[in-house]
């Protein structure tokens, strides 16, 4: 079974309270992004062990650390799994904020279900997938949401937010910002706007209402993630910003056939096309 996890973009970040397990509670709207790694899961020789080889980007760690690895091992603890063999592409880079590495393990745990017909529900593979990570659990369904609690509760959008087909351009400066890091650089506060209030508006107001706590937080310290932003806006975007903790910066561009051809130094990775 081939399948391919997506990545994810933040529409605004609020980091609203410590929480008592030492995580942040948080205000997201998650949105799926075309950006994909590339997942093969397939039965192995009777009498063998699970394996995962990776080719595509470098991954930190040894497989056996990997969350696909992880995933198999979760739902074997349950189920009467045989071995695989899974194979991960990487193409979604690592520590960019886009939710790749969570994707994965969670297309791991839906290509499982399919393939061994486990029959486990859309929440059952979501409660699997809160025990991989804190967003893990959005790409189960895959679909637009409100988050909350630690990025791993949803509510469905009470209002139409229709971003098909808006032509997107995607900067991953090569920048590595540890998750730690960016949480100890911010001040949970309540936010300054209200998120779902303020995307119900048209975009171009978003440039004004819609911001990400980490963006504020980490680009005093890495200024070139305000200087992607501004040459976004430059370029012709009518919304632009962190996503996650970074460092990928996204620019919208409603309104055009395609995102503008730019030219990014040597070292970036950049995606562009239609969400």
């Amino acid at each position: 079974m081939l399948v391919f996890p997506n990545a994810k973009l933040n529409l605004g970040l609020y980091i609203t309270g410590l929480r008592p397990d030492g995580f942040r509670n948080l205000e997201s709207v998650f949105v799926p992004l075309p950006w994909s790694d590339a997942l093969e899961v397939l039965p192995a020789a009777k009498g063998t062990e699970t394996t995962l080889t990776l080719t595509g980007l470098p991954i930190p760690g040894e497989p056996a650390t990997n969350l696909c690895k992880k995933a198999y091992e979760l739902l074997a603890a349950d189920f009467d799994l045989p071995p695989v063999q899974m194979h991960l592409h990487k193409d979604v880079p690592i520590g960019a904020g886009l939710g790749g590495g969570s994707a994965d393990a969670a297309f791991a745990l839906k290509a499982l279900n399919t393939q061994f017909k486990l029959g486990l529900a859309p929440e059952q593979l979501e409660s699997y997938a809160r025990r991989l990570g804190s967003d893990c659990a959005f790409f189960i369904h895959n679909q637009p949401v409100f988050a909350h609690s630690r990025g791993d509760m949803f509510e469905e959008l009470d209002f139409a937010l229709d971003l098909t087909g808006t032509p997107c351009l995607v900067v991953y400066p090569g920048l590595h910002i540890s998750t730690a890091e960016a949480y100890a650089r911010v001040v949970p506060r309540a936010p300054r706007h209200d998120l779902r209030q303020s995307l119900r508006e048209p975009m171009a107001t978003w440039r004004d209402t819609v911001s990400n706590d980490f963006e504020e937080a980490l680009t005093p310290f890495y200024p070139v993630l305000g200087d992607i932003k501004q040459q976004l806006y430059a370029a012709g975007a009518t919304y632009a910003s962190l996503s996650g903790s970074g460092s990928a910066v996204y620019g919208l561009f409603p309104g055009f056939s395609e995102v503008p051809d730019l030219t990014w130094p040597a070292g970036y990775t950049v995606w562009s096309g239609q969400l």
